[in-house]
């Protein structure tokens, strides 16, 4: 069918290993825009994104693109690199 357009909205929810309290206030806000920006190089678009200190919530316009699983490795491998790259 010719522009037929679909979009999933999703919420993924993840935290540190052990549920560890690790994310400061001194950069969530960082980490937030960083995931934001590989949500958008994926193609998905960030409706929402906020967390705790032990873990995060964001929710996503999902495309059908990309499976579930190939984006949560792309941000959780991306963010886990940036965050020790910055040495938080």
């Amino acid at each position: 069918m010719a522009n037929t357009y679909s979009q999933i909205d999703l919420q993924f929810v993840f935290s540190p290993k052990f549920r560890a309290s690790l994310i400061t206030e001194e950069w969530e806000i960082e980490l937030y825009k960083y995931i934001s920006g590989i949500t958008a190089r994926n193609k998905h678009k960030m409706l929402a994104i906020n967390g705790m200190p032990d873990h995060m919530h964001f929710l996503v316009g999902f495309g059908t693109h990309q499976s579930v699983a190939d984006f949560m490795q792309d941000v959780k491998a991306d963010s886990s690199q940036w965050i020790n790259n910055n040495k938080f």
